[in-house]
């Protein structure tokens, strides 16, 4: 029932969201929750051609060897063991039912009740950074998109799961605080006005084909999803500069591409 309920629902956030591998590989190891029994009742038909590929019997010894020692556990150990996960389980239960949810967080000294999760939080707004090239500081300005994240907000967003695209991953966290706190948005920019190949694979379509732009800015928008009426995937508003235009002719810039290594 357990890996039933577990792969039912990691399923249903496959298809209703785009985590990349996570739920994926929940569902793998929720498979080992049903025994031979299950295996054999409802892939019974897959053994003929099993034996025929030589596929070892599942109800084999090593299989058995295993659960006969299991079952020697006396049941008054199993009872007691149950009851015992039940008693510490209630902090973590009051705990996901709390308006002050804690994540990633053990509930006793001995860490055999916890509360994990992917995000420690998760954010109520969605900013995303942009980043735009111009030949000149007066424009017109041309943005940059990746191949998953926000940017046009004519596109609708693509289904990469179980693929994960790291970079447009990382460009989420960058828009979570200063560019200071994630330096390598410098090493990005860097690349782009470089022309470097390997970097621009890494994103969408190169608004720049015939060669890099001189100017590279950041600018930080908030992103909503649009009605169902409007033509567009999304409702975007301007909130701030994340960086000023920069150029490889900026002496400070190029500086410090030189010094963390990061100009060609």
């Amino acid at each position: 029932t357990a890996g039933v309920l577990t792969i039912t629902f990691q399923a249903f956030i496959i298809a209703s969201g785009n985590f990349s591998w996570l739920n994926h590989i929940s569902i793998v190891i929720a498979i080992a929750c049903f025994d031979d029994s299950f295996f054999s009742t409802y892939f019974s038909k897959l053994t003929p051609w099993a034996k025929a590929m030589g596929v070892p019997d599942l109800n084999g010894v090593a299989l058995n060897g295993a659960i006969t020692s299991a079952a020697g556990i006396p049941s008054p150990v199993i009872y007691a063991l149950g009851v015992l996960i039940a008693y510490l389980s209630i902090g973590p239960v009051r705990n996901l039912i709390s308006s002050g949810q804690v994540m990633n967080t053990s509930f006793d000294s001995l860490n055999l009740v916890n509360t994990y999760g992917a995000f420690g939080s998760v954010t109520k707004t969605r900013n995303e950074v942009i980043l735009e090239g111009s030949d000149s500081l007066n424009g017109p300005w041309t943005e940059y998109e990746f191949k998953g994240k926000p940017g046009d907000v004519s596109r609708t967003p693509p289904l990469v799961s179980p693929y994960h695209y790291k970079l447009d991953w990382q460009m989420w966290f960058v828009a979570m605080s200063s560019y200071r706190y994630h330096p390598w948005i410098l090493s990005l920019i860097g690349k782009l006005l470089q022309g470097n190949s390997l970097t621009l694979g890494l994103m969408g379509k190169n608004p720049f084909p015939n060669g890099p732009p001189k100017y590279i800015r950041a600018s930080l928008y908030e992103y909503h999803y649009a009605k169902w009426s409007d033509k567009n995937t999304w409702v975007r508003t301007y909130e701030s500069e994340y960086l000023p235009p920069l150029s490889l002719d900026d002496p400070s810039f190029s500086t410090v591409l030189r010094q963390q290594g990061w100009m060609e």
